[in-house]
This record gives structure tokens, sequence and C-alpha cells, in this order.
């Protein structure tokens, strides 16, 4: 099961920074897609809905099928 996180707002980024967390990994949402991070999700990073991480991406220009393709530890 994923699970959706956004970080503190920021300078750099006004409405945090969206994380997932899958399989006991996490991701952040870069430009060129998921990118891992190494340890657990940033100490105060909230849990959002997908609902919430629907609409985060559509306020910041994200395709929303980018929520599906969180990657899959093997």
């Amino acid at each position: 099961m994923t699970r959706f996180l956004r970080t503190e707002q920021t300078m750099a980024f006004p409405h945090g920074r969206l994380i997932a967390s899958r399989d006991g990994a996490v991701y952040v949402l870069a430009p060129d897609g998921w990118d891992h991070l190494p340890g657990q999700h940033p100490r105060h990073a909230m849990f959002v809905s997908r609902e919430e991480a629907e609409d985060w991406c559509e306020r910041e220009g994200w395709d929303l099928h980018l929520l599906d393709e969180v990657p899959i530890t093997s």
C-alpha cells in the first residue's frame, strides 16, 4: 500500500514536497519522477490522503498518473 506525505513549506517549496512511502521505502516526487530517499520519511512530514495528494499535484502542475507510478521495492 502506498501512503503519501507532504513536507513542511519552505521558501523553495511553498506548498512542500510530495513524498510516497511504499513497502518501507520512501520516495520524493522530483522533475524526473520518484527519487528514492534513504532512511525514513522526514520527521516533520505530514501524512495526507490520496485526494490531498491529487490536489497537491493539480496545484503544482504535476500529472496525476504519477501517484500510481511509485516504484515497487523488490
